[in-house]
């Protein structure tokens, strides 16, 4: 697989688990994926929220999108672990208010608020998971990007 076939996986199935750490604990919480293209996966959160704290303090992140199939098959789950970069750029900022009426219900005022934080994966590795591979997971084909 080509590194757009992960973009196209992840913008088909935008609800995903993401792990962050806060000290030595792990933390896992759905989050809705913005957009992914060939610059990264895109995702907007608030800055007070204990995630956006949590990648401030720790960069590195593990995310899991998950595609069902109908039984007996597992789906797919296509794991993305990487580095996250906050990004500033007002347009990308505008753009992600622009798309997601509920950020002004959260409060948020603009894409200048500085509530909004906006960032995105941009280095790393991923790899697609089946039931296929379950008990040869270090077989699977991984990509770098």
């Amino acid at each position: 697989m080509d590194f757009q076939e992960y973009i196209k996986f992840a913008n088909e199935n935008p609800v995903c688990y993401i792990a962050t750490a806060e000290g030595d604990q792990p933390r896992v919480r759905p989050l809705m994926m913005w957009f992914a293209d060939d610059t990264g996966f895109y995702f907007q959160t608030q800055s007070v929220k204990a995630t956006c704290q949590q990648l401030k303090s720790n960069n590195k992140v593990e995310i899991a999108f998950y595609a069902p199939e109908p039984a007996p098959n597992l789906g797919k789950v296509m794991r993305v672990s990487g580095e996250v970069e906050f990004v500033d750029d007002l347009e990308l900022r505008t753009k992600v208010y622009d798309a997601r009426p509920f950020l002004k219900d959260m409060g948020i005022k603009g894409p200048e608020d500085p509530m909004l934080a906006v960032f995105r994966v941009h280095t790393g590795e991923a790899y697609i998971w089946t039931r296929e591979y379950s008990m040869r997971e270090s077989e699977i084909e991984r990509i770098r990007f």
